[in-house]
């Protein structure tokens, strides 16, 4: 033994397996409170748990000591004050909108962006008289150039995108001035980059993804600053999209996790992309961890680790595409990633079917895109199974 100080700065895999351990006292796993609310001592202490902020112990919609540890283990990870759960990420997301945004407000979008997001902008939000601006995410200056001044509120962009795995530049985003600013952050979890470090304002992940990594959680989280979460709390608890303590346990697990896996996948998901890029049937592959990337210098310089994602484009299109996935053995066809199964999906008749032609033509879908998430497999059988089911 030594009376050395802990190390101030510990690794990704140390924060993930300390991370959230606050309310658990000597147990090596945090306790699940499955209840939806606690009994009060009459009632000037109901009032007080009532009113109070993000209250522990009063009902689970407000407040969940599992999922509180489930929070401060994001937040650990993000280098962020604090976090905030939902029931998805999409609760998350909209929960945000809905809070920092009201009628006449204005926001930018990047269009290299989940589509259940550009739905939620372009139906309710504009139903609501929220305006928005669609713009490259990928271009630095579009988004800045579509600020407006004292009107616009929120920026919201994606990175690495759903599907093709493109990325927005975190810090010429944190360095815009007026709105806040939000990035979804769920293809690379906490280990692959850390946004708020930055400047940006607040970073959101579907974490039923690779923070959970089993496929049995459903959750959404937000991390940023204290107070902007506090003033996102008071809403969420009207809008009601708590996350459950049971899927917050498991995100928890998933973490502890999550640095081992997220690696394992990560190499794999290069050395498959490696790999196809010879395939006869493959036309392109999108990953940034590729040096003919377009993005490959900014994948350098902002991630700390690559993502788990890859994309392809079939030479012989939808009907390549539906070759493959009823080929494939090892593989499964599901529309989630992040999980120890190797998925696949056609995004333009699964995740994006809800956009326009146009709309894929803009974001590069084409009818031969194909989105491959890389599971905990043997590497080769991953491969051989792919090269397999890929039709020449």
């Amino acid at each position: 033994m030594t009376d050395e100080a802990p190390n101030p700065d510990p690794g990704p895999a140390t924060r993930a397996i300390a991370a959230g351990r606050r309310q658990q006292g000597n147990s090596l796993n945090v306790p699940l409170w499955g209840t939806s609310a606690w009994q009060t001592e009459g009632l000037d202490d109901t009032r007080k748990r009532a009113t109070g902020l993000r209250p522990g112990d009063f009902y689970s919609r407000y407040a969940n000591p599992t999922v509180r540890a489930f929070e401060e283990a994001v937040a650990e990870l993000e280098g962020a004050e604090d976090a905030l759960a939902f029931a998805s990420g999409m609760g998350a997301i909209a929960s945000t909108v809905f809070a920092l945004c009201s009628a006449g407000d204005h926001i930018v979008i990047g269009r290299q962006i989940y589509a259940g997001t550009i739905a939620l902008v372009q139906g309710p939000c504009a139903r609501l008289g929220i305006e928005h601006t669609v713009v490259d995410g990928t271009d630095p200056a579009a988004i800045a150039a579509a600020v407006q001044p004292g009107h616009t509120m929120l920026v919201i962009a994606e990175s690495p995108s759903n599907p093709r795995v493109d990325l927005v530049d975190l810090a010429a985003l944190g360095a815009i001035q007026g709105p806040f600013t939000m990035l979804d952050s769920t293809f690379a979890t906490p280990i692959g980059q850390q946004p708020i470090r930055h400047g940006i304002d607040l970073v959101v992940h579907s974490a039923t993804k690779g923070i959970s990594g089993h496929n049995d959680a459903t959750l959404g989280v937000i991390a940023g600053e204290r107070e902007l979460l506090d003033a996102i709390w008071a809403y969420s608890v009207l809008h009601g999209a708590s996350a459950s303590p049971y899927d917050a346990l498991n995100g928890l697990r998933g973490i502890r996790t999550l640095a081992v896996r997220q690696r394992y996948q990560a190499d794999l998901a290069l050395t498959v992309a490696r790999a196809l890029t010879r395939h006869p049937g493959v036309a392109a592959v999108h990953h940034p961890g590729l040096p003919e990337h377009p993005q490959h210098e900014l994948a350098s310089r902002q991630l700390t680790c690559l993502p788990t994602v890859l994309a392809i484009d079939l030479a012989g299109g939808i009907d390549a595409a539906r070759t493959m996935i009823d080929a494939l053995r090892v593989a499964r066809s599901a529309t989630s990633l992040g999980g120890p199964e190797t998925l696949v999906c056609h995004p333009a008749t699964s995740t994006h079917v809800s956009l326009t032609p146009e709309e894929h033509a803009a974001i590069g879908i084409t009818p031969g895109l194909v989105r491959i998430s890389i599971g905990l497999e043997d590497g080769a059988d991953v491969l051989r199974d792919l090269e397999r089911a890929i039709p020449t």
